[in-house]
């Protein structure tokens, strides 16, 4: 007679705290199995990278870890999910799985779909919990920010750990899809923030004690901002804290603060995360189609070469340049620089935005699918609701990093001229090439475009569209599903 268990799923909610999947779990009484799926069609997908694989390893490695003083463990496989619960079935008899609602990308959407079925066919039951403040189901914006503060103000949901029953799974099961292969091809990397709950802590504690102060003065810097900005991100990203921890041990600070401007302005940018991904929730084609079609006949034309250059931080234009490689290499760059990316990719080289969202997806460490695709459409100019910004990066660049320290320590040709000239690489003299041993177009290349000319065709096409009554109307569509609130 086979064993009946639960099984627990981890997907983006890589914690042990305010994990009311896992608390229910418990609570149920039956033995528990905790999984964690590494999706080969996910691996593969073209928006994802290494590195967000060896975070969400060193997210499970720091769970386990914590989880040893209870005989039990979070098992990683190697193989997609219904084959995983198709050999476990020949195990046991499976009564429920507990996971959290993933808001992700097509690809776990249609997963998800096929799993349900799935499971309903063989008397499984699936228990999905809200993950955030983000509501399945919704239609509108109707009273989502009562609901999301009212969610945000409940206590945390922590599982009672101590009432875990040891699990030991059968061999033969991890053997058939044991992920060792796959984690041993992880390279290290020490310039990217490390993944786990322990970490996730140890960032938010050091940010609301210490780094915060200074917030608003360095947000937008894209050197100050690595210390200054909470860097939060990935951790919130992969689940290893919920917004409402954040929210919870901010606003007990915010009490007995000398900053509370630095932490308000922080409070106020993360109030937009479950904003965003409430977006791609309610509508999952964000992620590959123009959320008002208005746009769709703009940016027909590919430039292989333009497109290439800028992925490789070769365009020319300094901070773009400096932005590109710091991202490649880091996982990070603050949000100004990549909204920043997006405009010089989408405005200044007219190129279409989802090649450009995928390649950058794979770069950012804390890809974020409900935030990543809604923004990169919002920076693009797609959506006829948001202002159009076209970002002028020697502009930026002479604001945010005038005396090049960024462009320098990411753009080392530059290195050895004067701030001046390595923002401006373009307007250095012959005699100044001599005096410098620099080259302009050979040790560094020239600009691929002219940002004068490219801004003012982007701006006259752009508002011509925003303005016509086809995007008015669907404008209109879209400000009351994903904006509009009583």
């Amino acid at each position: 007679m086979k064993s009946a268990i639960n099984i627990l799923w981890f997907k983006r909610d890589l914690r042990l705290k305010d994990h009311l999947p896992f608390k229910t779990a418990i609570e149920d009484d039956l033995p528990i199995l905790l999984i964690y799926i590494l999706e080969p069609s996910l691996i593969s997908a073209q928006y994802s990278d290494e590195r967000h694989w060896r975070f969400i390893v060193e997210s499970i490695k720091d769970l386990n870890e914590q989880l040893k003083r209870y005989s039990q463990q979070v098992y990683m496989f190697y193989c997609e999910a219904i084959p995983l619960f198709e050999k476990l079935l020949s195990y046991y008899e499976i009564k429920n799985v507990f996971s959290h609602r993933e808001t992700g990308t097509w690809l776990t959407y249609q997963r998800d779909i096929e799993v349900n079925k799935f499971f309903k066919a063989r008397g499984i039951k699936w228990k999905e919990f809200q993950s955030n403040a983000v509501i399945r189901g919704l239609k509108n914006r109707d009273s989502w920010n009562e609901k999301r503060n009212v969610y945000l103000s409940m206590p945390l949901a922590n599982p009672q750990l101590e009432k875990l029953k040891p699990f030991n799974i059968e061999n033969e099961i991890f053997i058939f899809f044991n992920p060792q292969n796959f984690i041993s091809s992880l390279n290290s990397n020490q310039q990217m923030q490390k993944g786990g709950e322990k970490e996730a802590e140890k960032v938010l504690n050091s940010f609301l004690k210490e780094r915060h102060v200074g917030y608003i003065k360095n947000i937008s810097l894209p050197e100050q901002s690595r210390i200054h900005c909470s860097r939060l991100s990935p951790y919130l990203a992969w689940g290893n804290l919920s917004i409402r921890q954040v929210e919870q041990l901010t606003n007990k600070l915010l009490k007995k603060t000398s900053s509370k401007r630095d932490l308000l302005a922080f409070q106020s940018r993360v109030a937009w995360h479950c904003h965003f991904i409430q977006k791609l929730e309610t509508e999952p084609e964000y992620e590959f189609r123009n959320i008002n079609s208005a746009f769709d006949h703009i940016r027909t034309e590919w430039n292989e070469t333009h497109y290439q250059a800028w992925k490789d931080g070769l365009t020319g234009y300094p901070l773009i340049d400096a932005c590109m490689r710091c991202v490649k290499e880091t996982g990070y760059i603050n949000f100004r620089m990549r909204a920043m990316l997006v405009s010089f990719l989408t405005h200044h080289l007219w190129l279409d935005w989802k090649e450009g969202a995928n390649f950058l997806a794979k770069q950012f460490l804390d890809f974020e699918p409900g935030i990543h695709f809604p923004q990169f459409q919002m920076q693009a100019g797609t959506t006829g609701i948001n202002t159009i910004r076209i970002y002028n990066p020697t502009k930026q660049a002479l604001e945010h990093d005038n005396n090049a320290v960024f462009i320098k320590r990411w753009v080392p040709e530059l290195a050895t001229l004067p701030s001046s000239l390595a923002i401006e690489p373009w307007k250095i003299t012959p005699f100044e090439e001599v005096s410098y041993n620099f080259i302009y177009g050979k040790n560094y290349p020239k600009r691929i475009v002219d940002t004068e000319i490219t801004y003012r065709r982007a701006n006259k096409i752009l508002w011509q569209i925003k303005k016509s009554t086809a995007s008015r109307i669907e404008s209109e569509k879209i400000l009351d599903k994903h904006v509009k609130s009583v």
